[in-house]
């Protein structure tokens, strides 16, 4: 965070105003995390897990493992669940989850024997909130952890004790695919998909080794569930959106949001998509450079089959694009997204970020062109990027190779 950074008279100035331009106030964040360790002072937290786990990456194949918990009784519903963080401000979604603290465990990938484990997936079987208490080592230290992939973690210690002082109330959906050794992960998956569930359970579901056929079924890290889950979902999906008939226009999606801004390109070409990100100087992964940074990865009609440099948030991204041209524009399109990333958002937050802007961002009314050559020069001239049109184009694969076939159509005509 960039608290010792700031001006103490522009803080207050600002009140929380954002005057000093990042996408949250520090100030504000510093309090709920300060307020976290007053109302923590011992070993024991009780309250009601969203329900929240965590399944940690380093040292695998053995991993911290642990549920997640705020010092709150009653519907905690909103601490960890990422599909109704769109409409509010990151100081919310950060207070939220600052709040969490973690108990935490190490145990190989494989042991799903053990009987903490076996109570964090019987917590994964519900949707509701669930009363638990965690007897900790020591008492967790209020620090801050972000990551690229997950949403921001509050503090942690190693668990001594865990238990649930409430019966957890199975969602029958979920608990059908649990209960189904039988079932492969990627049909459980789908099945869980298609019947509602949010994608944010099914990943938690996977973590804690909840999908698959019996014998191959292990903890997974949560990090790499996230981006399984998008991948998976988005890729069963888009087998679906091959089938369909193309747009007969050019639509254009633009949306706005902390410091962020999304640009949404559909062609009436069959599918391939594009995801693309400029990380202006100030930002997140570009804090200290003098040029904005811009990357993307492609893939066409068939897919790909290497992990695309960009990460995680190309899929998350992918699922939102398929979704929407299967449910609402219910047609085949070839697919450009390009986000701009200003200086005041600054922090790691997640890949659901991009996903949930992208969902909202495809259920408003698009601008509609006959030609790639006119939405070109409405981007241009309406000056709403930052980082110009032509080097846009420049940068992007598919959009030269739009441009290309727009031309080689009218020559053929």
């Amino acid at each position: 965070m960039r608290l010792n950074n700031l001006p103490t008279r522009l803080c207050v100035r600002c009140r929380g105003r954002n005057l000093c331009g990042l996408a949250y106030c520090p100030v504000l964040v510093m309090d709920a995390v300060a307020n976290l360790g007053k109302v923590v002072k011992g070993n024991n937290v009780s309250g009601s897990t969203p329900p929240s786990v965590f399944i940690g990456r380093y040292g695998y194949p053995y991993v911290r493992a642990g549920p997640a918990l705020p010092p709150v009784l009653g519907d905690t519903s909103i601490y960890d669940l990422p599909e109704a963080w769109i409409n509010m401000t990151l100081n919310e979604v950060l207070t939220y989850r600052y709040s969490l603290v973690r108990g935490i465990i190490t145990t190989p990938v494989d042991n799903l024997n053990n009987r903490f484990i076996g109570m964090m997936q019987e917590l994964m079987l519900s949707l509701r909130p669930v009363d638990v208490e965690v007897r900790l080592e020591k008492p967790p230290k209020p620090r801050l952890y972000f990551d690229e992939y997950l949403p921001p973690q509050g503090p942690s210690a190693p668990m001594r004790e865990f238990r649930l002082s409430s019966n957890p109330i199975s969602d029958r959906r979920i608990e059908r695919v649990f209960y189904d050794t039988d079932l492969k992960a990627i049909e459980g998956v789908i099945r869980l998909y298609r019947e509602g569930i949010p994608v944010s359970a099914i990943h938690k579901l996977l973590s804690v080794g909840g999908l698959g056929i019996s014998k191959f079924r292990k903890l997974v890290p949560t990090r790499w569930s996230i981006t399984a889950i998008d991948s998976a979902i988005s890729q069963h999906l888009i087998s679906q959106v091959r089938k369909l008939p193309l747009i007969n226009k050019y639509l254009l999606y633009i949306r706005e949001f902390m410091d962020n801004l999304f640009i949404g390109i559909l062609a009436p070409r069959p599918w391939s998509y594009e995801w693309m990100e400029a990380w202006f100087p100030g930002s997140t992964w570009n804090k200290f450079g003098l040029n904005v940074e811009i990357e993307g990865d492609y893939e066409g009609f068939k897919g790909r089959t290497e992990y695309p440099e960009i990460g995680g948030c190309y899929f998350a991204a992918r699922l939102a694009s398929a979704e929407a041209l299967l449910n609402i524009i219910r047609r085949q399109a070839t697919v450009i997204l390009w986000r701009e990333i200003y200086e005041g958002f600054d922090l790691p937050i997640g890949v659901w970020f991009v996903r949930e802007n992208l969902r909202a961002m495809f259920k408003c009314r698009p601008l509609t062109f006959n030609t790639v050559e006119e939405l070109i020069k409405y981007l241009r001239d309406s000056r709403i990027t930052r980082v110009t049109i032509d080097t846009w184009i420049r940068r992007s694969f598919l959009m030269r190779l739009l441009i290309t076939q727009e031309s080689l159509d009218r020559y053929m005509r």
